[in-house]
């Protein structure tokens, strides 16, 4: 494939000087070591002396000096003004009346170039300056045309990538074709994430060995929409001059960002479908045939057994939904690349704001599944700790806490013990059991007992009649401190040290919640009933 940027023709000084126009003048370079290679973006015909102020940069400017050629100071600020402007060299004809070249003139104007790097060309016979500019505007228009040609040839090229559903290693290795060198694609913190174009040796400046000490390479592109840049494409050989060359970057960056969308738009698409397959499982809607239909559709191979989760955040009461939302969809991210890294299929749903539901396909030997769990919740915690196990002290906020409920060798069946696990995770999240990576039923013994049995009207007219006003906040601090009085078993002495409470304090409120409650702390019956209640309360179904 062709490069661009070296290889596209370039409208300069020296390829303006070639013109037959221009040689019918017999041009003389007057500064020594001067660039002939710098670009003409136009040019342009004057005799004023402030012709600085008219021009914009990149124009070889054709003149007589006719007004003051005989100064060599004028001469010379008319030069300095030309490269103050950033003209791109000037060329300036001095021949007297008759046509013969006004020597006089010319060893004035060579005086005058001394110490200038504009390229300053004397002509010593007499030529059509509208000729040479119909020339050099013939060339610049091609070249502008050719441009232009490259720049649709590479828009087309990057296109048809997309269209193609081009991977980003695809993307990068047109772009390192078309600029004839190496092109990196670094994140953010310019690490290298991909490499495309072959990676120059290890003693060359532009190796990618310390690739993220040299973040300030003149050739590079941002990667990403508008603010959300999350990349970089950088040709290390490349000037910042080279227009084709940052054109090629600009556009691969565009064709990566929207190879990122599109396969983030897939995933999403598989990963909405797959939650909807969950919710008509847990609704009871398929049987299994049906069920394991659907599930080869969806790309999920079969299992010996379905182990059904439930992770359930500890949310603090202050945060947002939205951040709750973002915590689920980092959780979901987690255990979906833990599965991907252990080879295990699994489905997932959102069960309520905080909870997310899982579905696995393992299998079933003796000891796989606690195995794998282990694993899965071990590395969902490393990779970003939303799987962290609950706090043994009870429930911390932005702490996820797994409960998993009775495995099934069916689809249908395996679904059917989300419900067990939501309960059980959601009991496990309040209890001060020991610390496990993951909760059984077994493992939060009462407490799952009342999980299970917190939406029942019976049980909730026990837990209102029992806790009466406390559920309302009268007192405010009522249903806190008899959570804490039953927990210590009655003993005022840890009760005061643990609420902060001198003794004398401490003894007025718990006669304060007596005479609420209607009943003696002291009696075992009474606080064994009010036991049950307040683990209903913090069990209870929320709005």
């Amino acid at each position: 494939m062709e490069t661009t940027g070296r290889a596209a023709r370039r409208v300069t000084v020296g390829s303006l000087l070639g013109l037959a126009e221009v040689r019918a003048g017999a041009p003389e370079v007057l500064t020594a070591g001067a660039d002939l290679d710098v670009p003409v973006r136009w040019v342009h015909v004057a005799d004023t002396e402030g012709i600085g102020a008219l021009i914009e940069g990149g124009e070889l400017v054709l003149s007589t000096a006719a007004g003051f050629r005989s100064s060599t100071a004028r001469v010379r600020r008319f030069l300095q003004d030309l490269a103050g402007a950033g003209a791109a060299g000037v060329l300036i004809e001095l021949v007297d009346e008759d046509g013969r070249p006004d020597s006089a003139a010319v060893a004035r104007l060579r005086r005058a170039a001394e110490g200038t790097t504009l390229p300053v060309i004397v002509l010593r016979r007499r030529i059509k300056f509208v000729r040479v500019t119909q020339a050099a505007h013939r060339l610049l228009i091609g070249e502008q045309l050719d441009q232009v040609d490259r720049f649709r040839h590479v828009h087309e090229l990057f296109t048809r990538l997309n269209l193609d559903s081009a991977d980003e290693q695809t993307i990068l290795e047109a772009a390192a074709r078309l600029v004839g060198g190496p092109v990196v694609l670094e994140d953010v913190a310019h690490r290298v994430l991909l490499a495309a174009g072959g990676e120059p040796a290890e003693d060359d400046d532009q190796s990618l060995t310390g690739w993220g000490d040299r973040a300030g390479m003149p050739g590079h592109a941002p990667v990403g929409p508008g603010s959300q840049v999350w990349g970089r494409l950088v040709a290390p050989r490349m000037e910042a001059t080279d227009v084709a060359g940052i054109y090629v970057l600009e556009r691969a960056g565009q064709a990566l960002a929207l190879a990122r969308m599109a396969a983030r738009d897939e995933e999403d698409l598989l990963r909405r479908a797959r939650a909807g397959f969950l919710q008509a499982l847990m609704a009871e809607d398929l049987d299994e045939d049906q069920a394991q239909a659907r599930a080869s559709d969806l790309g999920l191979r079969h299992a010996e057994v379905y182990v059904p989760v439930v992770a359930h955040l500890a949310a603090d009461p202050e945060e947002d939904v939205t951040q709750v939302q973002l915590h689920e969809r980092a959780a979901v991210d987690a255990w979906l690349g833990a599965g991907r890294s252990l080879g295990v299929d699994l489905l997932t749903t959102s069960v309520r704001n905080g909870s997310v539901a899982l579905l696995l396909g393992l299998a079933a030997e003796e000891g796989a599944v606690d195995a794998t769990l282990s694993r899965m919740t071990a590395l969902v915690e490393e990779r970003t700790g939303v799987a962290e196990p609950r706090r043994a002290r009870g429930s911390t906020p932005g702490i996820w806490t797994v409960g998993v409920g009775p495995a099934g060798s069916t689809l249908v069946r395996g679904a059917a013990g989300l419900g067990e696990a939501d309960q059980v995770a959601r009991a496990a999240a309040v209890t001060q059991t020991r610390r496990l990576p993951f909760y059984r039923f077994a493992d939060v013994r009462l407490r799952g007992l009342v999980a299970l049995l917190a939406d029942d009207p019976r049980v909730r007219t026990f837990g209102e009649a029992e806790l009466g006003p406390l559920l309302d906040g009268r007192p405010p601090w009522g249903l806190d401190l008899l959570a804490l009085y039953l927990a210590h078993g009655g003993n005022k002495s840890e009760v005061a040290r643990a609420a902060h409470l001198s003794r004398q304090a401490l003894y007025a409120r718990l006669r304060r919640l007596e005479e609420v409650l209607g009943v003696s702390l002291d009696d075992p019956e009474s606080r064994t009933a009010l036991h049950l209640a307040v683990l209903w309360s913090r069990l209870r179904p929320r709005p």
